[in-house]
C-alpha cells in the first residue's frame, strides 16, 4: 500500500506529531488553515468515513477519544472543529480517514 500517512504512523516519512497512542497518530497540517491544524489519524487504515463499520469503528472513536486531549495540550480554551472529507465531491486528497483539528481563532459560520 503506498500510503503517505501510513507512511507516517510508521515513522518511514517524517512529520510533527503532537500525539500517538496505540491506536492514534496526530500531527501538524503541512497546510496549515489556522494557527492550530493537526490531522488526527487512525493507525489502522480505513479509506473514509464511508469505510467506518462496526468491525472498525473503535479505531474511530478512539481518535474522538484523543482529540480532547490534544487540544488541551494546544491550549484550545475557546473552541475547535473537526472535520473530515470523504471522497472526491469533498476534496479528501489522502484515502486515508482522517480528521483536521483546527482551532487557535476565530473562525467563520460558513463551511464552504
Amino acid at each position: 500500500m503506498d500510503c503517505i500517512f501510513c507512511k507516517i504512523i510508521s515513522g518511514e516519512i517524517p512529520s510533527s506529531k503532537v500525539y500517538e497512542d496505540g491506536d492514534v497518530c496526530a500531527f501538524r497540517d503541512l497546510n496549515p488553515q489556522m494557527p492550530t491544524h493537526i490531522l488526527v489519524v487512525p493507525k489502522l487504515h480505513i479509506e473514509s468515513a464511508a469505510d467506518i463499520t462496526p468491525d472498525n469503528s473503535r479505531c474511530v472513536a478512539a481518535v474522538f477519544e484523543a482529540v480532547p486531549v490534544i487540544a488541551a495540550a494546544e491550549g484550545l480554551r475557546n473552541g475547535f472543529r473537526i472535520i473530515t472529507n470523504c471522497g472526491p465531491d469533498a476534496c479528501q486528497s489522502v484515502r486515508h480517514l482522517h480528521f483536521h483539528l483546527l482551532g487557535g481563532g476565530q473562525m467563520s459560520e460558513s463551511m464552504k
